[in-house]
């Protein structure tokens, strides 16, 4: 995906907050602990360690238990146990106070890859390169083999394991051997043990998953260079973000849900707007191959692990306010940065009613609520009665025809212009009386007091009988007022009255009829048969 930002941006490097020198092999996880003042690492040197993150010092000395290189750890969601997996197979459970290993679970066959934590602590998931998922279960400090068998993935190795956030579900990932196709996500019902889906998109092996915290969405990266977003819905994939070069060992969703941090074998880690799949800024370039990544508490710091053997920290905020991204670290529920859109009222220029009589399906059916309200925002949604959205649904006839259809009508004088293929209606003009012919609709009038004849509930248009036949002009009343207001006029039509105004009353008048009346203003004095 192209990145929004520019070629500058782009180009300028990007420094670490920190760096932490002591391991003697490569870093394959570096998580944040509580307090947001340490991490603690682990290394193929078989150990953890933990750093003062503002010194890049260790604290304490290594915490060890037997040889094997560690490739993963996870943070118990209180904060205070760390869950390992090592290169002989067991899964480890560390006190954070003590440094010491306060379980240890065995029954994999082969080196442990991935470690996670069910949201509540009852739980610890792990997957192995010996193809099996296990769930184990924390107070027991036993597996949950005795109401679970492990889960035969059916991969050749388990790269990736995952819960659910509400622990109902496990992902697996890695790469198959002989299936087809050869390197599916697979969703794994965690109470059966039962398949659930298998999502197919990767053409190279998965080497690590991550679930939102609301559930919708999983994410995963692969050796094929590629992270892919999916519906957990639908199990659909709904994106694909490219811009590495060389297979994405690992993944982290910042806190919020809406920043994603990927590493890669290119040597770079990217940071990703979730909210639109964009890169945020220019990659964070590393010495070699960089194999693990987490975000702190409050997702502002982002700390790496990479195979020259040292774990970095990066200022998250400081890259995102010079992508001018900053509310990305915000909350999008409580996200008030950009201000509300101002909507203007609509300038009433046509009088009310002015429309009167255009067929229902000219107007939205909000309009049919109010007395002769003209739906839309826009000057020609006002004008027509139409929202911008509603432009499909005009009739298919262009206005050309509409005014050639005008023009052929012989007018005379005291008859009204009757327009092909449109039904009856009548539609009055009483400002334009003894008037310039454009002073009518630029003129404020006072509304004045409704006709007697009004009837009650005639604030809402009749609907048209097209089953009737056409009604004939009813001659105008002179002794009514000239200057009523045109929301009182009503229309005869079978059994239902409007009132009526007395000034031009014209059959059938369409559209583009009343537009043309609106621009022009015609009165009764300039209807002489030669206009």
């Amino acid at each position: 995906m192209a990145s929004p930002i520019s070629k500058k941006k782009e180009t300028s490097v990007i420094t670490h907050r920190q760096k932490f020198e002591g391991h003697t092999e490569p870093v394959w996880g570096a998580i944040h602990l509580p307090g947001g003042q340490r991490i603690i690492t682990c290394s193929v040197d078989g150990s953890l360690r933990v750093w003062n993150m503002k010194s890049g010092k260790q604290i304490g000395d290594d915490w060890k238990d037997g040889d094997s290189a560690v490739w993963c750890i996870a943070m118990y969601p209180d904060g205070k146990k760390v869950v390992s997996g090592s290169d002989d197979g067991a899964v480890r459970l560390w006190d954070i106070d003590t440094c010491k290993v306060v379980k240890k679970w065995t029954g994999h066959t082969e080196p442990v890859s991935s470690v996670c934590w069910s949201r509540d602590g009852r739980r610890v998931l792990s997957g192995s390169i010996d193809g099996t998922a296990r769930q184990w279960e924390v107070e027991s400090g036993e597996t949950i083999e005795n109401i679970l068998a492990s889960i035969e993935t059916g991969h050749e190795n388990v790269c990736a394991v995952v819960y659910s956030p509400d622990t109902t579900l496990i992902a697996t990932g890695g790469w198959d051997s002989d299936a087809r196709p050869k390197y599916p996500i697979k969703i794994w019902d965690a109470k059966t043990g039962k398949l659930v889906a298998t999502l197919k998109g990767h053409t190279d092996q998965v080497w690590c998953l991550a679930w939102t915290k609301d559930g919708k969405t999983l994410i995963s990266g692969s050796s094929d260079c590629s992270i892919r977003t999916w519906n957990t819905t639908k199990w659909k994939q709904t994106a694909v973000l490219d811009e590495h070069t060389s297979p994405v060992y690992a993944i982290a969703i910042s806190p919020n849900d809406r920043i994603l941090a990927s590493v890669s074998d290119d040597k770079t880690a990217r940071l990703w707007n979730l909210d639109n799949g964009q890169p945020i800024s220019s990659p964070i370039q590393h010495a070699d191959e960089v194999n693990c990544v987490s975000f702190s508490a409050g997702g502002k710091q982002l700390a790496t692990g990479c195979h020259d053997i040292n774990a970095y920290i990066w200022d998250v905020a400081a890259i995102l306010r010079e992508a001018g991204l900053d509310d990305l670290l915000s909350n999008p529920q409580v996200n008030a940065t950009r201000p509300p859109i101002q909507v203007r009222p609509p300038v009433n220029r046509v009088p009310q009613g002015f429309f009167d009589g255009v067929p229902p399906s000219h107007f939205s059916a909000q309009s049919h609520t109010r007395s002769s309200a003209l739906a839309g925002t826009t000057f020609i949604g006002r004008l027509f009665g139409h929202s911008p959205s509603d432009a499909q649904d005009m009739s298919p006839s262009s206005p050309l025809d509409w005014v050639r259809n005008l023009l052929k009508q012989h007018r005379q004088s005291g008859e009204g212009t009757e327009l092909q293929g449109r039904s009856l209606a009548v539609v009055e003009v009483p400002y334009a009386k003894g008037k310039r012919r454009n002073a009518c609709a630029r003129e404020k009038r006072k509304r004045p007091l409704p006709p007697k004849n009004t009837t009650a509930g005639s604030s809402h248009p009749p609907k048209p009988n097209i089953a009737k036949p056409p009604l004939q002009t009813q001659p105008a009343d002179s002794s009514l007022s000239t200057t009523p207001a045109i929301a009182d006029a009503t229309i005869t039509t079978g059994t239902t009255s409007m009132t009526s105004r007395p000034d031009i009353m014209i059959r059938q008048a369409g559209l583009w009829t009343r537009f043309w009346l609106l621009i022009c203003c015609t009165s009764t004095e300039h209807t002489d048969g030669h206009h």
